[in-house]
């Protein structure tokens, strides 16, 4: 894929993440120029091309100043490895970045705001699925432009022991009563949420937009 006949200019916090690294390394290769908010001592964890911010992604005062001129502000800070016994940091971590970010982004009159969240509702990680949940609600409060992207389990480098649970999801899709929730819990792959990521920071929103899994597949088939 070439150049875009608009570029963006995005301001993305996570970028030396699993997944920030990734949609850096595929958004400036399309022509979009790119800011990425990091701890000091892992600027070098980022793409080449990159413009670093070092910051601190909980507190907005450490960079607010540096949002503009951005148009596009992709939020994909969060817990790694969620598990139940991380309560406490959903809270911290997830919620506090996200308030963060939706702060600077508003202080700077962005035109759109990405975030990834998670699918729901779903029977298991609910106080991780509660906490994400209110960040959409701050983010719908906002009035900002917005696209939502709802991963279950995104497969990738070190991450690919769901796919035995691939004829689990096959089964529950066939099943009527179980169909729903074997799409909407489904599995996506890296390159299926950084095409879509890419996708939304080229088509951004206006109001609020969901992308469930179902349409995150559909990005790269």
């Amino acid at each position: 894929m070439g150049e875009t006949s608009k570029s963006r200019r995005v301001f993305i916090t996570g970028g030396t993440g699993f997944m920030g690294s990734r949609l850096i390394a595929a958004l400036l290769p399309r022509g979009h120029s790119v800011r990425a908010l990091v701890r000091r001592g892992t600027e070098g964890k980022l793409p080449p091309g990159c413009e670093v911010i070092v910051g601190d992604p909980l507190d907005a005062s450490t960079f607010v100043s540096r949002v503009s001129p951005c148009d596009t502000f992709v939020q994909l800070v969060g817990v790694t490895h969620p598990n139940p016994s991380k309560v406490a940091e959903f809270r911290a971590v997830d919620f506090g970045s996200a308030k963060a970010a939706v702060k600077a982004a508003k202080e700077n009159g962005i035109q759109h705001f990405v975030y990834v969240s998670v699918a729901q509702p779903t029977p298991v990680m609910k106080f991780y699925v509660k906490v994400r949940a209110e960040c959409e609600e701050m983010i719908r409060a906002s009035g900002l432009n917005a696209t939502i992207l709802r991963p279950w389990y995104v497969l990738g480098p070190g991450r690919w022991w769901p796919y035995l649970l691939v004829p689990f999801y096959w089964l529950g899709e066939l099943v009527p009563a179980s169909r729903d929730s074997a799409r909407r819990l489904g599995l996506v792959n890296h390159k299926q949420m950084i095409a879509a990521l890419t996708h939304a920071v080229e088509n951004p929103a206006n109001g609020t937009r969901i992308l469930e899994v179902p349409q995150i597949r559909q990005s790269v088939p």
